[in-house]
């Protein structure tokens, strides 16, 4: 008796293994994981879209997968030349990226529109440094730290009405 109770807890729990969706590193870079640095993963709420930064392409730039397309979602104008974009979340519905961008002279919060293909610079009355941008499911807040009185503080931005995804 003592030797069919563990198997049956075996049995039971060896079900419920995690399956891992992971795919393998590729030279090209046009997928999940590279031969560089891939890092900060942010998923939207029902789990298609994943934003991450990596270091392809000789710097820090932010990148969209589509989980069950398994590629990667092209973000015309969010990755700018000379310029370091890293730190991304994304809103809950995928419509929205948050993420910090130098390419104005210092770090600055900046939130791409996808349906648009807007970008909006949440920081830019901040006349300081900004780091780990977080944005609500709906798009319309974004929190943030700044370093505007010599220590990092949480500013928190409303950008207005809520947002519904598809107007």
């Amino acid at each position: 008796m003592f030797l069919v109770v563990p198997w049956l807890l075996w049995g039971l729990t060896a079900c419920n293994e995690p399956l891992i969706m992971t795919p393998p590193p590729q030279l090209l870079g046009a997928t999940l994981n590279s031969l560089v640095a891939d890092s900060e993963p942010r998923y939207s709420f029902d789990g298609k879209l994943l934003v991450f930064s990596s270091d392809r392409q000789n710097k820090r730039s932010v990148y969209l997968y589509d989980v069950p397309g398994q590629t990667l979602v092209n973000l015309p104008g969010v990755n700018q030349p000379n310029s370091i974009q890293d730190q991304p979340d994304i809103s809950g519905d995928g419509r929205f990226i948050v993420y910090i961008s130098e390419q104005f002279g210092r770090p600055e919060v900046l939130v791409y529109d996808r349906l648009n293909f807007e970008i909006d610079r949440v920081s830019q009355n901040i006349l300081a440094p900004s780091r780990h941008p977080t944005i609500s499911g709906n798009g319309r807040f974004v929190a943030f730290e700044a370093e505007r009185r010599g220590q990092w503080d949480i500013e928190i931005i409303d950008r207005g009405e809520p947002i519904i995804s598809g107007q």
